[in-house]
């Protein structure tokens, strides 16, 4: 199969939504990352995403919808569950939610429950809405490869696998969504994301939030969500890291050849001297937005020991920790 990337134009984003009208599968740009869609009420082509992505067929899709009405028609939504919707819709929230009859259960893993979220990106929202269905999509890559934020991204590891990539360039937030399993009381934090789990929580009230930490102490064993071709490892958040991470540095370069490379904040890239680093911003949202942007770059200049900076606990931290934890198998410097 040969796959094009296509700009974002209104004349592509009506090819990719015949596309999915016929059955097919199409890569499209969210706030969050690239995902990798096709019609949520059609089981044949929802198994086309699996079959590109390389997914366990145990592990549910999320569906994306274009107006909050289209939740209703393929969920069963709670009060609580209103008013998150209404809170953060368009967004990058995804909420668990007991299903209706309608979707198959390849899309839900042949669970009573479904997965929605409405995307808060232009293009996302008009392919769906041209495309006149609910779309099932999860990130467009393949399985245990960093999330997509860019087209060639996608292209990369989807090539010959799907027909159309939609460009809408870098993804906005370039993380995951959050997701809350709404079925459960408290309400459960499945993964921690793009929004704030404390912003969930001023919402709605009082959230278990185990599995998150249940998930992320399970990478320290067996990693299985992402793993890059460069080995990664991370520093803890304390006063000397960069002393300790240019001594990791230097060390690994005379003992193994090495060619590593620092993921660092803006403002600590005079500390690590002519070590090579790659900048990951002002503040821990911009390093949470630029931290999948900047493996592949690292994978795509052959360096082959990433060593990244930790960032404080709590807010967006938790979720930046949460994913260097994965991506590393839990190696802390």
């Amino acid at each position: 199969m040969n796959t094009v990337i296509l700009d974002a134009t209104p004349e592509n984003i009506s090819k990719c939504a015949a596309l999915i009208r016929k059955g097919e599968v199409v890569a499209f740009p969210t706030e969050t990352v690239y995902g990798l869609g096709a019609n949520a009420l059609d089981a044949d082509a929802a198994a086309k995403v699996f079959r590109a992505k390389g997914r366990p067929a145990t592990n549910p899709l999320i569906i994306h919808v274009a107006d909050k009405s289209q939740i209703d028609a393929v969920a069963e939504v709670s009060d609580d569950a209103r008013r998150l919707i209404d809170g953060f819709m368009p967004g990058a929230l995804t909420l668990v939610l007991p299903k209706r009859g309608g979707v198959p259960d390849i899309v839900t893993a042949g669970y009573d429950t479904v997965a929605v979220r409405m995307p808060d990106h232009k293009v996302a929202l008009d392919l769906i809405r041209e495309a006149g269905v609910p779309v099932c999509a999860p990130s467009a890559n393949t399985s245990a490869r960093p999330s997509p934020t860019r087209a060639s991204h996608v292209y990369d590891d989807l090539k010959g696998k799907i027909p159309a990539i939609l460009d809408g360039g870098m993804c906005p937030l370039g993380l995951e969504s959050t997701i809350v399993d709404m079925t459960k009381t408290p309400p459960k934090v499945l993964r921690a994301g793009a929004v704030e789990i404390d912003s969930v929580a001023e919402v709605i009230g009082d959230l278990d939030t185990e599995q998150v930490m249940v998930d992320t102490l399970a990478a320290l064993k067996i990693p299985t969500n992402y793993v890059p071709k460069a080995e990664l490892v991370f520093s803890a958040f304390y006063d000397n890291m960069s002393e300790v991470i240019a001594r990791y540095y230097d060390s690994n370069v005379l003992t193994h050849g090495a060619r590593p490379v620092i993921f660092c904040m803006n403002f600590n890239a005079d500390k690590y001297g002519s070590r090579n680093v790659m900048l990951m911003g002002e503040s821990v949202a911009e390093y949470a937005k630029l931290l999948f942007e900047r493996i592949r770059e690292a994978e795509n200049l052959d360096y082959n020991l990433i060593i990244a900076e930790g960032v404080p606990m709590g807010g967006m931290g938790t979720t930046v920790l949460s994913r260097l934890i994965k991506l590393s198998g839990g190696k802390v410097i």
